[in-house]
């Protein structure tokens, strides 16, 4: 079964979602326990970026896959997902530590998490 040439960059588009929220999950869970959590997130302002980055990835997430879903053949999303998942921790070891570690990587991957969504939103 061929994928429609119209689905091919929405695919590319899920696939990256999906890697930029597991790549914010990713750096979200060297955060937990509390005790661990970098002093820049230990403040009030810190906590919100840290969650706030979290919903912000888990809508994108949902909102991308339910606009992707009746475009995308399913083996396609499901082997671009598993993919990208497996990918994000080999990507993510190469970053600097204070960038994973503290605020700019939690806003970077939300914020990317965001536009892509977007974008899949307007591709429809």
């Amino acid at each position: 079964m061929a994928m429609p040439r119209d689905a091919v960059f929405a695919l590319a588009l899920f696939i990256a979602l999906v890697l930029s929220v597991a790549l914010t999950v990713l750096a979200a869970s060297g955060h937990f326990p509390p005790e661990h959590r970098a002093a820049s997130l230990r403040s009030g302002l810190g906590r919100i970026i840290l969650f706030g980055a979290c919903v912000i990835s888990a809508l994108a997430l949902v909102v991308g896959a339910a606009v992707a879903w009746p475009v995308l053949p399913w083996p396609a999303a499901v082997i671009g997902a598993g993919a990208a998942m497996l990918a994000a921790p080999l990507l993510l070891r190469p970053l600097p530590d204070p960038f994973v570690n503290g605020r700019a990587a939690l806003l970077a991957f939300a914020g990317a998490s965001a536009l892509l969504t977007v974008a899949l939103v307007l591709l429809q």
